[in-house]
This record gives C-alpha cells, sequence and structure tokens, in this order.
C-alpha cells in the first residue's frame, strides 16, 4: 500500500481568500488549451502560405477570434458543469436547497454536464459570429485531455472522487473513504483520460477529415475511458449504482457520449 500525499488543497490564503489547488488548474488547463490552439491557428496560416489560392482569414483575426470563443467556452464549462451536477448527480438536494446551486466552492461539477456547456456556448457564439462550429471545435477538442488530466490531479490533491476499495500494492487510503484501501483511481483518469487522450488526439491534429470528425472521436475516447475507470472508481455515495446494480452514473452518461459520437462521426462524413 502506498500512503497518500497529504498535500493541502489550499497552497496559500490571503486572509479569508484561499488559492486552491482545484482552481489552479483550472486555470492551467484554460491556458494551455489557448497556447494549443494558437499553435494550430499558426501552423495552419504557415501551411496555407505555400497555397497562392487562399483567401482565408489571417492569423491576427484568428487569433483575435480565439480569445472570444476562449471566454464563452470558460463560461459555458463552468455553467454546463455545474447544472450537469445538480441535474445529473445530486438534483434532490439541490432541489430542497437551491441557493446552494450557487456554491460552486462547496465542489460538485459534471464533465458530462460540462461538454454539453461548452458545445452550446461555442455553437452560439460562432452562430453569432459567423464562424465555422465543426472546424473550431476540432481545434479545442484535441487539446481538452490536457485540461481534464490536471482536473484529476486536482481531485487526487483533493482526496475526493476516490476509488474502489483494493488490495493492490499501490492502493492508498483516503480520509474521506475510511480507514480502507482503494484505487487512487483519480490517477487512473488522469493517465487515461489525459495523458493517452492528450497523445492520441494531438497527433490527429493534422488530420484531414472531414470538420466535426475529431470531436465524434474524443467523444467515442473519452467515453470508453471513462467507462472502463468508472469500474475501479466509487460510485457517488447519493446516487449508488443506477442501472443493474452495477452501472454508474458516469458510464451511463458515457454511453450516451458514445453513441452520440458514433452518429456525429458517421454524420460528419456524410456532409463532406
Amino acid at each position: 500500500m502506498l500512503a497518500f500525499p497529504d498535500i493541502d488543497p489550499v497552497i496559500i490564503r490571503i486572509g479569508p481568500i484561499g488559492i486552491h489547488w482545484y482552481g489552479l488548474m483550472y486555470l492551467l488547463g484554460f491556458g494551455a488549451t489557448y497556447l494549443l490552439v494558437r499553435k494550430q491557428i499558426l501552423e495552419e496560416c504557415q501551411n496555407a502560405l505555400s497555397d497562392s489560392q487562399y483567401h482565408g482569414p489571417s492569423a491576427a483575426s484568428q487569433l483575435s477570434q480565439l480569445e472570444g470563443i476562449l471566454f464563452s467556452l470558460i463560461l459555458g464549462i463552468i455553467l454546463g458543469g455545474r447544472l450537469g451536477y445538480v441535474l445529473f448527480y445530486n438534483f434532490s438536494y439541490f432541489l430542497e436547497h437551491p441557493l446552494e446551486i450557487f456554491a460552486v466552492w462547496h465542489g460538485g461539477m459534471s464533465f458530462h454536464g460540462g461538454v454539453a456547456g461548452v458545445v452550446f456556448s461555442g455553437w452560439i457564439y460562432c452562430k453569432g459570429h459567423d464562424l465555422d462550429f465543426w472546424k473550431w471545435s476540432d481545434r479545442f477538442v484535441v487539446t481538452a485531455p490536457v485540461g481534464l488530466g490536471l482536473g484529476r490531479m486536482g481531485n487526487f490533491i483533493n482526496g475526493e472522487l476516490f476509488g474502489r476499495p483494493a488490495d493492490v500494492p499501490w492502493a492508498m487510503i483516503f480520509s474521506q473513504g475510511g480507514q480502507v484501501p482503494r484505487h487512487p483511481s483519480q490517477l487512473y483518469e488522469a493517465l487515461l483520460e489525459g495523458v493517452l487522450l492528450f497523445i492520441v488526439l494531438w497527433s490527429l491534429r493534422c488530420k484531414a477529415w472531414p470538420y466535426g470528425r475529431k470531436l465524434a472521436f474524443f467523444l467515442v475516447l473519452y467515453a470508453i475511458c471513462r467507462i472502463v475507470v468508472e469500474f475501479f472508481r466509487e460510485p457517488d455515495p447519493q446516487l449508488g449504482y443506477v442501472f443493474l446494480s452495477w452501472v454508474t452514473m458516469g458510464q451511463l452518461l458515457s454511453l450516451v457520449f458514445l453513441a452520440l459520437g458514433i452518429i456525429l462521426w458517421w454524420a460528419r462524413g456524410r456532409s463532406a
């Protein structure tokens, strides 16, 4: 059994205000997304210089658009993530305590809800600014695993979303999970949803697929990784298993993502 590193979730306190590792992970994720999408734009524009027939937008104009889109996506992931948690994971509690919906500092975000929020806010922004939603979605989605991996590291530091009881040599005791050795499932998710997905998707960023297919591929890959990891992760205590005494809410929502990804892959191929 490995010792759980007892890291204070708060990096530094300034009076009543505390800077948390989890919040820092969000900021690092957003920063990495900006830099990686910016890199893609510059690469695309550099390659386009060799094409005398290219009359598309300049790098400067696209970088300006990037800032606006990223801001809308940040709002989308925060609002969607919170509402997703409220609706999918603890609806009865928030129905009795509606003001707690706004208390995001108490924790409670849903990745599936965050994706829905990002897609909706991105679509609204692109539609309002006459931009190709599918092209921009592919640029962003290949960077998404960076934020995912960092977020799971934040969960690990907080000692939350831990795994099921285990007797493997790398099992850990999480204070919130009692004196029982458990799978460090947050690290499994960081490796699968973060490192592995980033290696695969980033290597495909220049792949000449119809726009939207990289988003579809992400949905499929993420769904598979999440379904697998959920077998090692402790189900949410307020829900337990939601179907057949072994299916968790995370797996159920990931099955929806898997189906949507397959449908989107097929639809974007037909539209090419």
